[in-house]
C-alpha cells in the first residue's frame, strides 16, 4: 500500500482472448490511527511511586479472585489472597459469586485516588474518610481487597470471619482485610477510613 491507496487489478480467464477482462479498481484505505504512547510505568511494580495506573480497573470491571496474572491480585499478601480464594469457593457453594473490584494499588495510583477525593469532597480531612494516603493505605501494602457485587459483600460480611476476613469501615461494605483476633472475631467497625 502506497499513500493510503490500494489498487487491485483483477484478470479473468487469462489465455482466452475473447473472455479476457481487465478490471482496475482503486480503494482508498485510511491510514491506521497511531496508538497513544503508553503511560509511564503502566502497571509497573518496580516504579510504583510514579505509577498512576497500577491497580486500576475500568469502572464496572471485576476480576475473579483466581486471576493471579493481574498485579491487583498477584501483589496482595499471600495470606489475604488465599483467604479470599477460600471464601470465594465457599460462597460459590451458596450460589454467590465473589469478585474483586480492587486489591493491590501502586503508591502513584493511591495518590491519584486521594487527590481525586480532595477534589470530590473539598478537603483533605473529608477525602481521608473515603480514601487513605499512600503512606498508610492497606491497598498499597497489599493487605486490603475490595469485593463486589453487593450480594458478595453481604455474604462476606456474614461469613468472612471464618476465613479471617473482616469488613473494616462502616461506610465501605466492600473493603475487607485479614483482621480476626485469636478467637476468630472481627474488630468493631471504624466509622470510615479516617478512623
Amino acid at each position: 500500500m502506497i499513500g493510503g491507496a490500494l489498487t487491485v487489478t483483477l484478470l479473468s480467464a487469462c489465455g482466452h482472448p475473447p473472455d479476457v477482462m481487465l478490471v482496475q479498481t482503486s480503494i482508498t484505505v485510511p491510514p491506521a490511527p497511531i496508538p497513544p504512547a503508553p503511560a509511564a510505568d503502566t502497571l509497573s511494580i518496580g516504579s510504583s511511586a510514579v505509577d498512576t495506573t497500577g491497580g486500576w480497573l475500568p469502572d464496572g470491571t471485576m476480576l475473579s479472585p483466581f486471576d493471579t496474572a493481574n498485579p491487583i491480585l498477584s501483589q496482595l499478601d499471600p495470606a489475604l489472597l488465599t483467604a479470599v480464594q477460600n471464601a470465594a469457593r465457599a460462597a460459590e457453594a451458596d450460589g454467590v459469586q465473589i469478585m474483586v473490584t480492587s486489591g493491590w494499588r501502586s503508591k502513584g495510583f493511591q495518590q491519584r485516588l486521594f487527590d481525586d477525593g480532595i477534589q470530590t469532597y473539598g478537603s483533605v480531612e473529608k477525602a481521608a474518610e473515603f480514601v487513605a494516603t499512600p503512606e498508610v493505605s492497606k491497598h498499597v501494602m497489599g493487605q486490603a481487597i475490595d469485593i463486589g457485587p453487593v450480594a458478595a459483600d453481604q455474604w462476606l460480611i456474614a461469613n468472612g470471619r471464618q476465613f479471617g476476613l473482616c469488613q473494616i469501615y462502616a461506610n465501605e461494605i466492600w473493603h475487607f482485610e485479614l483482621a480476626v483476633d485469636a478467637q476468630g472475631n472481627c474488630p468493631p467497625l471504624k466509622p470510615n477510613a479516617a478512623g
